[in-house]
């Protein structure tokens, strides 16, 4: 397994917010996390990402234990936090710079910036983008961090019904040139349905994964995804009902 988590807590203010948590997900499979607002989706991601400890529990990387930060997560975040005062090269560069690697993060950033929708915006600034092109570039500077996990805390929360839907064709497309491991959290249904290999739905309080759905349909389509109407009541009812536990 790329990724495993066992048994693991976390608390906010003496209030427990996930109980016995357990993941495992393989390399380059793309997991998932569903559940209502305020359900520890984030605290999750957090957790990963080392910005947060757990109150006890583990997490292992292809079988090494992972405490605090660790260079294996790259962590997107629901707001796209471009600096302003930044170009939008400047800003996709970040991890680069850094890291002492800025001439190498230009150049693969360069390359980078038509298959990410960018061409021609190197040099202009976030206020001068669309909600989907800041988007696209705080993804552009996600993947360009190099690690092998993919941390994905709603990135698409914050757009229009339209341009949401053209991110997901847009992320969905690039998945297979991406190759990484990636964990998504959404409250979106549909988002989850079309995207993920595995559904993974967070429930109850304290949440825990209450069920696991397979996604086996490779060429999927908004056609496919409209005519999912059974599955989407499934998940829907699992997310209403959470505290039931997996049949």
């Amino acid at each position: 397994m790329k990724l495993r988590i066992k048994n693991l807590y976390s608390s906010y203010h003496g209030s427990l917010i996930l109980e016995n948590i357990n993941l495992s997900v393989k390399d380059r499979e793309f997991v998932t996390i569903l559940g209502p607002s305020g359900s520890g989706k984030s605290t999750l991601l957090n957790i990963l990402a080392g910005v947060l400890p757990p109150d006890k529990g583990y997490i292992f990387v292809e079988d090494v234990e992972i405490k605090g930060l660790s260079k294996n997560f790259a962590y997107m975040p629901q707001q796209d936090l471009l600096m302003p005062w930044k170009t939008i090269l400047e800003n996709v560069i970040l991890y680069g710079t850094i890291n002492n690697d800025k001439k190498s993060a230009k150049e693969r950033a360069l390359n980078s910036f038509e298959r990410f929708g960018l061409k021609g915006y190197e040099n202009r600034y976030p206020r001068e983008l669309s909600g989907g092109m800041r988007q696209r570039a705080a993804f552009l500077r996600t993947a360009l961090c190099g690690a092998d996990i993919m941390l994905l805390d709603e990135p698409f929360a914050a757009l229009d019904v339209i341009t949401r839907g053209q991110m997901q064709d847009w992320l969905k497309g690039l998945r297979q040139e991406l190759n990484r491991t990636t964990i998504l959290v959404t409250h979106d249904i549909d988002e989850a349905i079309y995207l993920s290999d595995r559904i993974l739905i967070l429930t109850g309080k304290p949440a825990s994964f209450k069920k696991e759905i397979v996604i086996t349909e490779k060429n999927r389509s908004r056609e496919w995804l409209f005519a999912q109407t059974e599955l989407h009541n499934e998940i829907y009812k699992y997310l209403k009902d959470g505290d039931m536990e997996i049949c």
